[in-house]
């Protein structure tokens, strides 16, 4: 008899392994608030160290891109050899990070700090992902959702909990969210031990071999489009919030902790948005879901930059709720492209998210140190137009692939 758990084995074939999935989600949200308090802490970073907006930028490139150069690596070596007990390991990079954030003496130490969160990040990302569709019961586009929309939802929150804690207490109160650090640890580790207890289950049946459904002409074509629409989305995003609080700031006058909540209510958006991707994609199929999330946002991103704060604030938030809806149905498309490669397909689409929106910063950052915040969102705002790429993708057609 094997040892009981605190968390629930695999559910049965067609049933979602709910305990897994909320245990999963909460470390997602552990993780993404602690990355976004960096984000949140870029006003009171800016002051303490005398920053440029293009130094704003190379923090968000320094932590982006270390995850996405790291991710698909990661995601390649543990399809091959799955490493159940790396993810309490990934959450225990990120809490360094985090700690060395809080005392960071200079900017070279804010670097090394987003590079901890960064690799903490590419330890997670691709093995949560293979547990998330592993726990799905074949409902692969909710189990991504509920995997995201604990992400999303904790960077919603990283900059409500900066705006309460951080702003009036100063850079060294960052060290008290270790202590949700360390929960996340504990989590971890028991679904770890779930995962390993169901690989060693399942490592005795032997499994057909499996291929694609589609020639690999039409499998790296589809790929080279939905990385077009990654790049779309996530370099649009790196603009809106890297310097959403200093947009709000300079053209509408608010405070830092007022500029903070509208933040927190892009971002909860974002994350209800999620919820709705994956199931909808489930039922109608992925593509629908792809062409209508980003293409759908272009009109609200080009009347954005015109509009008054009370309709600033309406349509970040109606962006946030459509735009974020798209990266589960894109992950499952891309999973069903390649069956049997779900951390490398995982690893490289969150890495490349990662990149461009590091890249993202970065180059708007120095664009918005040559011109002004107010240029950079007119720049923007034409970027979800690419969602019109979405009509060279094949139709996906549903699979049973291993995890």
């Amino acid at each position: 008899m094997t040892k009981p758990t605190a968390l629930p084995l695999q559910a049965r074939h067609g049933e979602a392994a709910f305990g897994i999935l909320g245990a999963i989600s909460t470390s997602h949200f552990i993780n993404d608030m602690m990355q976004s308090l960096i984000l949140a802490m870029y006003p009171l970073l800016k002051g303490s160290f005398h920053l440029s907006f293009g130094q704003i930028g190379l923090i968000t490139l320094t932590y982006q891109l270390t995850a996405s150069l790291l991710q698909p690596l990661i995601g390649l070596y543990t399809d091959k050899k799955p490493q159940p007990y790396s993810l309490p390991f990934g959450m225990a990079a990120t809490l360094c990070g985090l700690l060395l954030l809080a005392y960071a003496p200079s900017y070279e130490a804010v670097l090394l700090a987003a590079a901890c969160v960064g690799t903490g990040s590419a330890i997670f990302h691709p093995e949560s992902s293979r547990i998330a569709r592993l726990a799905s019961g074949g409902r692969h586009g909710l189990a991504q959702s509920v995997f995201q929309v604990g992400g999303n939802t904790g960077s919603a929150v990283g900059p409500l909990v900066a705006a309460a804690v951080i702003v009036p207490f100063g850079q060294h109160s960052v060290a008290w969210f270790g202590l949700a650090a360390v929960l996340g640890i504990v989590l971890l580790v028991q679904v770890s031990r779930w995962y390993a207890t169901h690989h060693i289950a399942g490592s005795g049946r032997s499994r057909p071999p499996v291929e694609s459904p589609y020639p690999r002409k039409v499998v790296l074509g589809a790929v080279a489009v939905l990385l077009v629409l990654i790049f779309s989305k996530y370099f649009y995003i790196a603009g809106l919030s890297s310097f959403y609080t200093f947009y709000l700031i300079e053209k509408f006058g608010l405070s830092v902790q007022s500029a903070q909540v509208h933040l927190f209510a892009f971002l909860f958006a974002s994350a209800a948005g999620t919820i709705l991707g994956g199931p909808i994609g489930d039922r109608v199929g992925r593509k629908p879901v792809i062409w209508a999330s980003i293409l759908g946002v272009a009109p609200f991103a080009l009347l954005l930059p015109h509009a008054d704060l009370f309709w600033t604030t309406v349509l970040t938030i109606v962006i946030g709720l459509v735009l974020s809806s798209a990266f589960s149905a894109i992950l499952v498309y891309a999973q069903e492209l390649m069956p049997g490669k779900v951390g490398m397909v995982s690893g490289l689409f969150f890495g490349f998210a990662f990149g461009m929106g590091g890249l993202g910063a970065a180059v708007l950052g120095l664009l918005a140190d040559r011109t002004s915040i107010d240029a950079v969102y007119h720049a923007i705002a034409y970027l979800p137009l690419l969602g019109s790429v979405v009509a060279l993708l094949p139709k996906s057609r549903h699979i049973t692939t291993k995890p």
